[in-house]
């Protein structure tokens, strides 16, 4: 046999055929593939683990905080609500503020929620503002500002004395109606506003009707200077509907229109002074007119209740009516027949004559 030459190896020459390298790369790709899948097990199993245990040491956390808080704090004698300082402008009583608020003594002061016991209170139709403090350790203040009542007002037409009545309400200058559970001396001079029968009246509601909203604008604004002292009112009828009549402490009737108030006052003001002036009493105004406005006078001369002001800002002073004399009654006609017919003698003056001078 011929003996065959061998070839010598180029440099950097592949030594497998083809076929082998084909081999040899899929058995790399499934080696790297399963190295893969490893790995990213591994990444997630290590991510899982610092979720659990961020869960378990913040659930730790909770928990220990929790039990601390409430052994420090939710269970501490120390700060067990023991005085409850209440205070009130108004006719409030001590125990209805608590009720309201759901307010007792004994229980913890941190379990106390302010913001429910300012809404609570806050829905009493008297109270117009509230104060909710925590003091530490052991005391809850309440400040409470309540609603100034201006008038009495009322659906009825004839009512005698709202102090007494049940369909009477108190309302303020905003108009918010109340019921009071203990009355004042100061609410009996209110003015009183009758015949509003244009809506319901419920304590905590709103009046809402336009003769209802004019009685008011009307005391309001009669609080000025010279109407406040001249023109005192004491009870507006709002049951015609389409004005208001207005009663003074003089038994003035003067009738109002619903708009321009203000104007209409002003007017009422010029016949005041002239009333004043002519020592007379005004008995009806309607000032529904702006021209030509009908006026009448009282026949009867009275003596006018005007309340005058201190220059020094003392309290106003209330001048009293002075009583009229009865006038003196004629004597009958058998008394004059009787005079005409004896009548008394008449003494004579004797002269009295002075001696003579030598």
């Amino acid at each position: 046999m011929r003996a065959t030459k061998q070839r010598p190896r180029v440099r950097n020459e592949r030594v497998s055929n083809p076929r082998q390298r084909r081999q040899q790369h899929l058995l790399d790709v499934r080696v790297r593939s399963h190295k893969a899948t490893q790995h990213r097990n591994r990444k997630v199993l290590v991510v899982i683990s610092k979720v659990l245990l961020a869960v378990v040491v913040c659930a730790g956390l909770y928990l220990g905080v929790k039990l601390g808080a409430k052994r420090l704090f939710f269970e501490n004698p120390d700060y067990r609500l023991s005085l409850i300082e209440v205070v009130t402008d108004g006719t409030l009583q001590r125990e209805q503020i608590l009720k309201a608020a759901a307010l007792r003594e004994g229980e913890n002061i941190f379990s106390v929620n302010l913001a429910q016991v300012h809404d609570r209170l806050q829905q009493l139709p008297q109270v117009d503002e509230v104060q909710v403090e925590r003091n530490m350790p052991n005391r809850i203040d309440v400040r409470i500002v309540e609603r100034k009542p201006i008038a009495w007002i009322t659906s009825d037409k004839t009512i005698l004395d709202p102090f007494a009545s049940d369909a009477a309400f108190l309302v303020d200058a905003r108009g918010v109606l109340m019921k009071e559970k203990k009355l004042l001396t100061e609410h009996l001079g209110l003015p009183l506003i009758t015949g509003c029968t244009s809506e319901a009246l419920v304590a905590g509601k709103v009046v809402e009707s336009v003769e209802g909203k004019a009685a008011l604008e009307l005391l309001r604004l009669s609080t000025r200077s010279f109407m406040q002292t001249r023109f005192q009112i004491r009870e507006i009828d709002v049951s015609k509907g389409y004005c208001v009549v207005v009663s003074d402490k003089n038994h003035t009737r003067v009738t109002f229109g619903f708009d321009n108030l203000e104007g209409q006052l002003q007017r009422l003001e010029q016949f005041l002074v002239y009333a004043d002036d002519s020592k007379r009493e005004l008995e009806t105004v309607n000032l529904l007119v702006q021209r030509n406005i009908p006026v009448t006078f009282m026949k009867n001369p009275v003596e006018v209740i005007n309340d005058t002001i201190d220059p020094d800002g003392a309290e106003p002073r209330i001048l009293k009516a002075i009583p009229v004399h009865p006038k003196t009654e004629t004597p009958p006609a058998s008394a004059k027949a009787r005079t005409n017919a004896a009548p008394p003698p008449v003494r004579k003056a004797i002269p009295v004559r002075r001696p003579r001078k030598d």
